[in-house]
């Protein structure tokens, strides 16, 4: 990802109600990489700060290397639409969450934790089709939109080839390019699919992979990304990372201590992120964490210590990507964190409040 901006980014000085002032930047100087003239909301300062500090931040800004966020959503009832999710500017990618069983036999199950139900079918039973627009919608606003199949419960596993075969011609025919008369997500298309393998067998991931990534040769590319376990290599999907196929890899750095960050230590997270960008042939790896205390055993890194001791450590690589959240639960928590990769990234997008409340 492009970090080379040479420009200063234009800032200007906005009022919200009620009463406090903040310092809105506009990306029309970011490079190509850190594209699309958006604005985002930095952070509330009170009205009295200089305002020689704009051509600080700037410089900030001009200097960093850019970084996306992603966001697993589908397991929290409170965590608002998949087309607010979206809007809230804040993310590139957001992984829909879960493909919960497959394989050995098993009938394919979405379980998306009482969004809404994938196997109705009329609209007095919440069916998920209706997301299809949801989709779209994230879609038109640039959002990638992946499926991601596994997660920390639910039955699943590969038991062959062939059985890679056929989930990877469910998962295409059912949510991808393909088509089918039962669509659980509607007629919207993915964008591709996610890993999040946490347990079964490992056998045949690295096959599916290969049969995922070839149904890119029929027009739209199928994007892969992974989610593995920061111990290296992972137990569950580090044999279908070996293939080279997977474009963007999100290392879960939580309920992991030894690879994790702890208490002001980051030892222990920098010898990891260094293992995975130099082992693995993606085209950016993330840093994993929890969007709050409460949403890992372990891991939340506090905003302070983000901005101030990790991300400096990480964000040089050429392989950052940014930085994964699991899941989109707090917003205040969120918003904070969506701020401190802006601010060291010059990348994302971060507004939660409604334009119309902004007096320029």
């Amino acid at each position: 990802m492009d970090g080379d901006n040479h420009h200063a980014c234009n800032a200007t000085h906005g009022i919200p109600r009620p009463g406090k002032s903040y310092i809105y930047y506009q990306t029309n100087a970011c490079s190509e990489a850190q594209r699309n003239n958006l604005t985002f909301l930095l952070f509330p300062m009170a009205p009295s700060l200089p305002i020689l500090l704009l051509p600080v931040l700037s410089m900030l800004f001009a200097h960093s290397h850019a970084g996306s966020i992603a966001v697993y959503w589908g397991q929290n009832g409170e965590e608002g639409t998949l087309a607010a999710t979206c809007a809230t500017g804040n993310y590139k990618f957001v992984n829909v969450a879960f493909l919960a069983s497959f394989g050995a036999g098993r009938t394919p199950q979405l379980n998306l934790a009482g969004h809404c139900d994938p196997y109705a079918h009329d609209n007095y039973s919440h069916p998920c089709t209706a997301l299809s627009a949801d989709i779209h919608s994230c879609q038109s606003l640039g959002v990638k939109v992946i499926l991601s199949i596994g997660g920390g419960a639910g039955g699943y596993s590969l038991s062959s080839k062939d059985n890679a075969k056929q989930l990877a011609d469910y998962i295409w025919n059912n949510y991808l390019g393909g088509r089918s008369d039962l669509r659980p997500l509607g007629d919207a298309v993915l964008d591709g699919v996610d890993f999040d393998i946490e347990s079964g067998s490992p056998d045949h991931y690295d096959d599916l992979a290969r049969y995922l990534s070839a149904y890119s040769n029929q027009g739209k590319k199928v994007y892969l990304t992974a989610a593995p376990q920061c111990p290296f290599p992972d137990a569950w999907v580090g044999g279908a990372l070996e293939t080279g196929l997977f474009d963007y890899v999100w290392v879960q750095f939580y309920n992991n201590p030894p690879c994790q960050y702890s208490s002001g230590e980051t030892g222990n997270l920098e010898n990891s992120w260094k293992q995975w960008t130099s082992a693995i042939n993606a085209k950016d790896v993330f840093l994993g964490l929890p969007a709050a205390p409460d949403a890992a055993g372990s891991g939340f890194i506090p905003t302070g210590d983000l901005t101030s001791k990790v991300l400096p450590l990480l964000k040089g690589s050429d392989k950052y990507g940014g930085v994964m959240l699991w899941s989109n639960i707090s917003v205040d928590i969120t918003v904070d964190i969506v701020f401190t990769v802006a601010f060291l990234t010059c990348k994302t997008y971060i507004n939660n409040y409604d334009s119309s409340e902004v007096i320029k």
